[in-house]
């Protein structure tokens, strides 16, 4: 694992599009599959049931929020460029990450780095970005949250050191002592160039919408739910009648979710074309049951 700090710059923008591989959009939601870490206090930005799936311009404006309420904060010497960018690569032929280790990595580089402290929620706005194959990027903004320019010191050597201790705890490849290969981006390139890795990933990208635990649909299908129970509960059959047009609502979302994850068994993966399993049956009738509380809050 190799690890860059990138020079510090005034706007998000342009550290989440290098990120990305792509510039930030209002159009573009990212997920939880792709900002895999953040800062403790975000929490405290979104209400229990609301949708945490924000587009990534909306990451940068977040990222960017206490230069804004803090325009005169500066390091001690006197600068005034913020945003701080660092993205750690693999080796092109260590294994798929899955989203918890990536996670694991992220939250470990900041502390390494001074810009996270485990219950610090009035510390520095960061996310961890995982949108490209083998690497991770961390973008945070070093004014804290009560206005103050942090602590953060960079020191390469320890970055490196844990660096190496995150490679022998999960099985990664270290790299050469002659310095990072040349050739490194493009293998990676490869890695994600074939036909079968790009279905693969449209596979998981449907698993992902048709998730009943933490997919989006389910997270729409549980507030419809959620309101369908407080209508019943009025009195008078007016709103009887709309908790059972939302119960029918939930049940096509539901019916959706089922040929999602249909669509998503039929797609190739790991370049095996896959057998073609059995249609979902439609969701049985009957009263709803209790939204998830897990579901709504996500």
């Amino acid at each position: 694992m190799i690890i860059r700090i990138h020079p510090r710059g005034l706007d998000p923008n342009e550290a989440l599009a290098e990120a990305l591989d792509r510039p930030v959009s209002r159009q573009e939601g990212l997920t939880d599959h792709t900002v895999v870490a953040h800062w403790s206090g975000l929490d405290a930005y979104f209400l229990d049931d609301e949708d945490r799936v924000w587009a990534s311009a909306e990451w940068a404006q977040h990222l960017n929020g206490p230069s804004w309420q803090h325009r005169h904060a500066a390091s001690p010497q006197g600068d005034r460029r913020a945003i701080w960018h660092a993205s750690a690569r693999l080796h092109p032929d260590d294994r798929d990450l899955t989203r918890p280790e990536w996670s694991e990595i992220a939250h470990r580089i900041a502390r390494t780095a001074d810009i996270h402290r485990p219950g610090d929620e009035r510390g520095c706005h960061w996310i961890a970005v995982q949108a490209q194959p083998g690497r991770i990027d961390l973008i945070a903004n070093l004014i804290r949250a009560d206005g103050t320019w942090t602590d953060h010191r960079s020191n390469p050597s320890r970055l490196t050191a844990e660096s190496r201790r995150l490679e022998a705890e999960l099985g990664l490849i270290r790299p050469s002592v002659g310095g990072p290969d040349p050739q490194q981006g493009a293998r990676f390139s490869q890695r994600a160039r074939p036909s079968w890795t790009a279905t693969a990933q449209l596979a998981e990208l449907l698993r992902q919408l048709a998730d009943e635990d933490a997919g989006p649909l389910s997270t729409v299908r549980g507030l419809v739910e959620h309101a369908a129970h407080r209508l019943e509960r009025l009195p008078g059959a007016h709103g009887r009648d709309r908790a059972h047009q939302l119960e029918l609502i939930a049940r096509r979302l539901h019916g959706i979710q089922q040929d999602l994850d249909f669509l998503a068994g039929t797609l190739p993966a790991n370049g095996q074309t896959s057998s073609r399993p059995t249609r979902p049956s439609a969701m049985p009738g009957g009263p709803l049951a209790q939204p998830n509380a897990t579901r709504l809050a996500r």
